[in-house]
């Protein structure tokens, strides 16, 4: 189901149900609705921590899918992934009930709320995880939907009393365009769900349409080029504020210093403010001096809006530790776009020393492959000193006829050090028995791969002959 841009959204939903609801982010706005008082419900298609999470919170979650499952429900939401033959979407049309995108739930959430909303073609989790635990952090009772749990929240989303609410935008459909923010941030602007868009220039147009929505202002970075792009076609739009270590930019990201964290200074308007976060990374720091533009743009002082992001956490699945054993440290995160993998290399390499980084890749959407084979080669050729590649996750993708991971194998530099293996268990024998101490093994993907770190956390155990215990 593609998302009709604009369509009114009815005053009550009733009981709602949500199909796919363990999507990164359906379940956050399940969770704000159950917050808000509705009966809710969800199906999905496996068990996760995500569904878990979720019935903890009070709300059943259906594994498979099935039409009975709709029960009594008013209302059901569902996202691009789901197909026109769900069983449970084909019930909800016989039976006439209500069935929303999930971005016209989103809105339905967001009525009579001050919108501050994040969008990019990679970034934005992150950048939305900083800017809500910042407000939050500074004493605003905001309510936020982010794609990714925010580190210090344990959860992606809350309603909140105030008027603030935080969200970040998804282009992938451009369902974003069905927002009224008054302030949006675009962290970059970068080929990507080509399989959607079909080209570049279809991509700036719904980011320039997504920006034109803005009533205050619109934070964009000057260190993109995509960005820098975009700046030239918002002639009559709201103020544009650009931030980045670029020497033209209004607010300034300078004297960066790297290593288990990142410490940096920024200049806005001859003034200066010094802010370290809890979380390592150049592009970190990068996303968190946007982020302050944005909370300049909601009344913070620069030094307010430095002291509020500083000691950011992170979020779930961006470089996130999952334990160290025999000197090995583990971290796992969803980079899956070329730009993503790069930058997650690099701060992997800051905080690795002299170690290596061997890391373990399992490539998302058979288009994605297909479009971006060389660029992903390249990213693994200079960033990592030892991958090992499993199969393609192809999530709501059927395959393509002779995509494979041999896309990127084959494109690989010369001299590269990898490994093929699809099997789980043989991919976490190959990592643990390659590290060292002083090492980092970096599982990364946006697909399912994340569920092989507690898998690879007991093969290193066993390697070492270490007893069950924390790792």
């Amino acid at each position: 189901m593609k998302p009709e841009i604009g369509r009114p959204i009815p005053q009550e939903l009733g009981s709602v149900h949500f199909i796919g609801v363990a999507g990164s982010g359906m379940s956050g706005i399940a969770r704000v609705l159950k917050e808000k008082g509705l009966s809710v419900t969800g199906s999905d298609r496996a068990d996760s921590e995500v569904a878990a999470s979720l019935r903890d919170a009070g709300i059943p979650v259906f594994i498979g899918h099935d039409a009975t499952q709709v029960g009594p429900a008013d209302t059901v939401v569902v996202s691009s992934a789901v197909r026109d033959n769900n069983p449970e979407l084909m019930e909800a049309k016989s039976r006439a009930l209500q069935i929303l995108h999930r971005s016209e739930a989103l809105r339905w959430i967001m009525q009579s709320k001050t919108v501050l909303a994040v969008a990019g073609s990679h970034g934005k989790t992150t950048s939305t995880a900083m800017l809500a635990s910042a407000l939050y952090r500074s004493g605003r009772d905001i309510g936020a939907v982010n794609g990714g749990v925010i580190s210090e929240w344990g959860v992606s989303s809350r309603w909140g009393g105030d008027d603030i609410f935080v969200i970040e935008a998804d282009e992938s459909d451009r369902s974003f365009l069905g927002y009224e923010p008054s302030v949006v941030m675009i962290t970059n602007v970068a080929p990507d769900h080509l399989d959607f868009y079909g080209n570049l220039d279809a991509i700036y147009d719904a980011f320039e349409a997504f920006a034109r929505n803005a009533s205050g202002a619109i934070v964009l970075c000057a260190d993109d080029e995509g960005t820098r792009h975009l700046a030239t076609r918002l002639a009559g739009a709201a103020p544009v504020i650009t931030y980045g270590s670029d020497a033209k930019a209004d607010l300034r990201l300078v004297d960066i210093h790297l290593g288990a964290t990142a410490r940096f200074e920024v200049s806005y308007l001859g003034e200066k403010a010094t802010c370290e976060l809890g979380v390592p990374g150049r592009l970190n720091a990068l996303n968190a001096t946007g982020v302050i533009g944005v909370l300049l743009c909601a009344g913070m002082s620069l030094a307010a809006a430095a002291a509020a992001v500083g000691g950011f956490q992170g979020a779930d699945r961006r470089f996130q530790f999952h334990g160290e054993i025999g000197g090995v440290r583990f971290f796992d995160d969803h980079a899956h776009h070329p730009t993503e993998v790069a930058a997650a290399l690099e701060t992997a390499r800051s905080v690795v020393g002299e170690g290596k980084v061997i890391t373990m890749f399992q490539p998302h959407l058979y288009s994605r492959t297909q479009y971006m084979a060389q660029e992903l080669a390249d990213a693994f050729s200079h960033g990592s000193d030892h991958t090992i590649f499993l199969d393609i996750f192809g999530s709501r993708e059927d395959p393509i006829e002779g995509v494979t991971t041999a896309l990127i194998l084959e494109r690989l530099a010369p001299g590269t050090s990898y490994e093929f293996e699809p099997d789980w268990d043989g991919a976490c024998a190959l990592a643990v028995a390659r590290a060292e101490p002083g090492d980092i093994v970096l599982t990364m993907s946006t697909g399912d791969l994340y569920q092989i770190v507690p898998q690879l956390l007991q093969a290193k155990k066993a390697h070492d002959g270490v007893d069950d215990g924390p790792a």
